[in-house]
């Protein structure tokens, strides 16, 4: 019985985790975390001269929960926005 006894035990831990990580309170700290970090990334790639920007970001509810950042590159970084669109249509257009 001691078996049956940790499996059930080691179930309600993993159905509380997931019951825990799924309050509104604890994706809401998530959220924060994640686009905090996706900031903070950002800035040092962006005072390094890089191509690239953190973009998206993707939020797992599983076991475990997991956190996904999206990357995507810039064409030209000290480009005005209206500038990147213009080279992202002709791209479209090859």
């Amino acid at each position: 019985m001691k078996l049956f006894d940790k499996a059930k035990e080691l179930t309600d831990k993993v159905t509380e985790s997931i019951t825990s990580f799924s309050s509104d309170e604890v994706i809401a700290n998530t959220v924060i975390k994640a686009v905090e970090k996706q900031e903070r990334v950002n800035a040092i790639l962006k005072a390094k001269g890089c191509n690239y920007l953190v973009s998206d970001i993707e939020l797992g509810m599983g076991v475990p929960p997991t956190v996904t950042f999206g990357v995507r590159r810039v064409d030209e970084p000290n480009a005005s926005i209206e500038k990147r669109i213009g080279i992202s249509d002709q791209l479209d257009r090859v």
